[in-house]
């Protein structure tokens, strides 16, 4: 059975270009509730731990750079189906290839600053969720 929670990251790029609140507004409009939310600026350790798993290709040490270069937006959401629907709803990682209208089309600038992370699994949303939040800063 698909999980009901999901996380997702406003990235460095998107935040400094002053989208944050309208792509809150596009995530509660396609139904998720924010069960947890924060703004903050992660470290170079901290970003490379978030992303290890990509540790071994080429793209990790830009990838860890980029997400702490600035602030960024993370945000555990709730609804039925979440990470699938939030992957549809963010759209392809190119923003090139995203649908029209999806979070990635609107707001992206290029694959490596693509505005949002989305969980791809219900496992990694509930190990992604636990990186950045604790019991006592989520609500429900």
């Amino acid at each position: 059975m698909a999980g009901n929670r999901t996380l997702t990251i406003i990235k460095p790029d998107a935040v400094s270009k002053g989208f944050t609140g309208k792509i809150i507004a596009q995530i509660m409009e396609a139904g998720f509730a924010v069960k947890a939310m924060k703004l903050m600026h992660l470290t170079e350790k901290e970003a490379g731990i978030f992303y290890e798993v990509h540790k071994e290709r080429p793209f990790y040490g830009e990838l860890v750079e980029f997400m702490s270069s600035g602030p960024c937006v993370p945000m555990i959401l709730e609804k039925d189906n979440a990470v699938a629907d939030f992957r549809k709803l963010i759209g392809a990682t190119n923003p090139a290839e995203a649908e029209e209208g999806t979070i990635r089309a609107l707001y992206a600038e290029n694959v490596g600053k693509n505005a949002v992370h989305g969980s791809d699994s219900d496992e990694n949303a509930h190990i992604e969720g636990n990186f950045f939040f604790n019991i006592t800063e989520m609500v429900g």
